[in-house]
């Protein structure tokens, strides 16, 4: 039992007790690869998110250590992400006021509230909160971040700076930048090079990835060249361990991060759980969501507490993990070994990397997150989604990134919220040569409305936002009937819940129907639906007597006829307790 529980706190403890020896080569290769995109994406991260490099790499080691204990991925690589530095950004600077080092310790206390935030989720089993972000609403959020990232980084790609709030300040300072003439061509020259070698490399599939040759090559041509006198270089960074950095602090800072921490909670767990999940379910495995809340929780606490920032799983850096055989978590752990090394041993070796190569880094890695067809596929299959597609960005661009996320998810339950409003309705009826009832405008030849009957089917749960348009088209279903209408059978299988507002409607719509002759009934109701409207106390109007099994029971029971079968050859409808429900409601 105690083991058990153990296993469930820190799967990477069963791991390691189960691993295999074939593992060790895989995963130490990979931790060897994914380690020559870790150590450049998160200085150009930390960078994008206004911190010093360093952190960058802080904020790398400490999670990946922490995440291959506690995190229930076997393959999932953590790090600085594109998404999130924006975000960061956004946060801490104006609190920090040019203060480098308050700025570091603000981004620590930002990652440890997003990392307590979700902890917190995974122990109260959250992880449904994902579903807050539609997937056409996730799409346009992260193309308008990759916009707003990529517009950022076009000046230093250039060689020059911009002093601009937002991106629309932003595109107006870089057009001024580029007219006045601040364009350094050496920058300009290795910054597309090194652009280019790394998208046309990731388009070749090729072994060694464009990332690492982009930096090799631009730091050895600055040494060689002498263009650390006329390039920004990264410098060489400071020789020591991930330490605690988190002086200086106030209360209100807490207080004042607590509403960013909660987006970069959202955005960070979001992508990190469909990356999760789509990654075990190639690999045979299963992943829980709150048990990944919990672990990527966990380490950006880890890494906010020894000056790092908030992180989140990597979609670029996993791929290549996986693509280079990774096996287990030791992958992870290999790849902080290295960048601890590397900074502890090798810490010049930045002095001579130019910030036109981190911003190559950086727009390349954000391209990926530009998802164009998508989009289009989206509009190709639905115009709703795809215009909340578009809005979503439009949100993000408009009223800033954290602004864009409350955008995002209000876009997302309006979509919910229109989509039960209006859902699916039919008329359902006879279509010579099948069984079953069907919806009449599906067959506006051959279809046959049933004497006497109006058979209808609402496809979504009745509540306060469609009750009234359910009883309106109920209302004048019946009147296109004409005046024999003796029933109106409601399919009610797709109906999963009935509000207390909606319930006033059918009690209204009874009232109108037998006003007019006419008696409302109820097929394939689910017994919970049947247990609520007996709790709003309608067990004696809506008694036994108004509910069947099957809209097939319920139209013989009516109708008292003879049913046909594909050849139209007459038979006599069996007892209720026999009958089959497969001819209930099709179409």
């Amino acid at each position: 039992m105690a083991t058990s529980a153990v296993d469930r706190w820190l799967p990477g403890l069963a791991v390691a007790r189960g691993y295999r020896r074939a593992w060790l080569w895989p995963d130490v290769r990979a931790g060897i690869v994914v380690t020559a995109l870790l150590i450049p994406a998160g200085m150009a991260y930390a960078q994008v998110a206004g911190l010093p490099p360093e952190t960058g790499l802080y904020a790398t080691i400490v999670p990946l250590v922490v995440y291959a204990l506690v995190g229930p991925s076997r393959i999932l690589v953590l790090g600085p992400d594109s998404a999130l530095a924006p975000i960061i950004a956004v946060a801490i600077l104006p609190l920090a006021a040019g203060d480098e080092a308050r700025a570091v310790a603000l981004a620590g206390l930002l990652g440890i509230l997003v990392g307590v935030l979700m902890l917190l989720g995974g122990i109260l089993r959250l992880g449904f909160v994902t579903d807050l972000l539609s997937k056409p609403v996730r799409v346009g959020y992260l193309n308008a971040i990759a916009l707003i990232v990529i517009v950022s980084q076009l000046p230093k790609l250039l060689g020059f700076s911009t002093d601009a709030d937002g991106i629309w300040a932003e595109v107006v300072a870089f057009g001024r930048g580029i007219a006045a003439g601040e364009t350094v061509p050496a920058a300009a020259v290795m910054g597309v090079a090194s652009l280019a070698i790394i998208v046309v490399l990731k388009r070749l599939r090729s072994p060694v990835p464009g990332v690492l040759v982009a930096v090799v090559l631009g730091t050895v041509a600055t040494w060689a060249f002498g263009f650390d006198d006329r390039l920004p270089v990264v410098g060489a960074l400071p020789q020591g361990l991930p330490a605690p950095a988190l002086e200086g602090l106030r209360w209100s800072d807490a207080g004042a991060l607590l509403a960013p921490a909660a987006a970069i909670a959202l955005v960070a767990f979001t992508d990190s759980a469909v990356l999760s999940r789509s990654l075990a379910a190639r690999r045979g495995e299963t992943v829980s969501g709150s048990a990944e809340l919990t672990g990527i929780g966990a380490a950006n606490v880890a890494g906010g507490l020894l000056g790092g920032f908030p992180i989140s799983a990597s979609s670029s850096r996993t791929p290549v993990a996986e693509q280079a055989g990774s096996r287990s978590q030791l992958t992870g752990v290999v790849g902080a070994l290295l960048i601890l090394g590397f900074i502890l041993l090798l810490p010049g070796l930045t002095a001579y990397l130019p910030d036109t190569v981190l911003a190559a880094v950086v727009i390349a890695a954000v391209l990926s997150l530009i998802d164009v067809p998508a989009l289009l596929a989206l509009w190709r299959m639905n115009r709703l989604d795809a215009a909340l597609s578009l809005a979503a960005t439009a949100g993000v661009l408009i009223v800033g990134v954290l602004g864009g996320i409350v955008v995002a998810i209000v876009l997302s339950l309006l979509a919910f919220v229109d989509r039960s409003w209006r859902p699916y309705r039919a008329e359902l009826g006879r279509v010579p040569g099948l069984r079953g009832y069907h919806d009449l405008s599906r067959y506006p030849e051959e279809g046959e409305r049933l004497p006497g009957i109006v058979l209808v089917r609402f496809d979504a749960p009745l509540f306060f936002a469609n009750g009234e348009a359910f009883n309106d088209w109920v209302r004048e279903r019946v009147r296109h009937a004409g005046k024999e209408v003796h029933h109106v059978i409601l399919a009610a299988e797709p109906i999963t819940g009935i509000d207390t507002t909606a319930v006033d409607e059918l009690v209204e719509l009874d009232d109108y129907l037998q006003a007019h002759g006419a008696r409302l009934v109820f097929a394939e109701m689910k017994d919970p639906v049947v247990d609520q409207l007996r709790r709003y106390g309608l067990a004696e109007r809506f008694g036994p007597g108004r509910f069947w099994p099957t809209v097939g029971a319920a139209v013989d029971d009516l109708t008292g006829t003879l049913r046909r079968d594909l050849e139209g050859t007459r038979w006599e409808a069996p007892a209720r307790d026999e009958r089959p429900g497969d001819d209930a409601t099709a179409g």
